[in-house]
């Protein structure tokens, strides 16, 4: 299988290294190709820095790195920048949990969803990390999880993504099925506002996630997978249907 294994953080990340290093254990074919600079929080955005108009590629020792976010780069991966197209993205490995409704602003998750979008399979990788001083980061654990999860991860349903998050432990015993909870690890808040400007950070949140949910999991030190998509169409109409302006008015049952 050849893999395409990029992420948000850039291609010097020790995560994308350890990632990478997984995916060929495991004995497949690896092409790394990854932002040549952070581009966290971009989602799936298309954004890359141009030079008279050419996205300029820079082959490393280690891989490909690019001015782009890494929807854009998977994307050049599928038109063949960088060999045959990938049959599997992989997507990290992030410093600190993808989990929760923030995904929708996750880079590292914005990646697979482009890759199953582009009729690939996608699986997104993230350390809960938090930022605590002098915490040792486990990238192994949380690569060695990844790849006990690629054969399923190729073998999802089309136009389905994972989205795996992983304890930073010395190791794991178990990987869930797990929900979304409401809200991520983080959120912006307002720290100062005034005239013409506002003062913003991202604070971890107080609030308790419900049981189940991905970030309630992590905190019991449960690996968590939960299968993500992106955006489609719905199979029944969202909106209420619309009278002909020359009909009669409809009526109400309390009319």
């Amino acid at each position: 299988m050849r893999i395409l294994v990029t992420n948000d953080d850039g291609i010097e990340s020790p995560g994308l290294a350890a990632l990478a290093s997984a995916a060929r254990e495991a004995g497949h074919e690896v092409v790394v190709a990854a932002p040549a600079t952070e581009y966290s929080g971009m989602s799936a955005a298309l954004a890359a820095v141009t030079t008279q108009g050419r996205v300029l590629i820079k082959q490393t020792g280690f891989g490909y790195a690019v001015p782009a976010a890494p929807a854009y780069i998977v994307i050049l991966a599928t038109l063949g920048a960088f060999g045959p197209a990938p049959d599997l993205v992989l997507s990290g490995i992030n410093p600190g949990a993808n989990a929760g409704r923030a995904v929708l602003h996750s880079g590292t998750v914005g990646a697979a969803l482009t890759a199953v979008a582009r009729g690939l399979h996608g699986m997104a990788v993230s350390l809960d990390y938090l930022a605590e001083h002098g915490a040792t980061r486990h990238w192994q654990t949380a690569a060695a999880t990844a790849r006990s999860l690629l054969d399923r991860a190729a073998a999802a349903p089309p136009g389905v993504a994972l989205n795996l998050n992983v304890p930073n432990r010395p190791s794991v015993t178990s990987v869930r099925p797990a929900t979304l909870a409401a809200f991520g690890r983080v959120q912006i808040q307002i720290l100062e506002s005034g005239d013409g400007y506002v003062h913003t950070d991202f604070l971890q949140t107080a609030q308790q996630p419900a049981a189940g949910t991905d970030l309630a999991l992590l905190a019991e030190g449960h690996a968590t997978l939960t299968l993500v998509r992106p955006p489609t169409e719905l199979t029944e109409p969202a909106i209420p249907h619309q009278r002909d302006p020359g009909s009669a008015p409809d009526r109400s049952p309390l009319d």
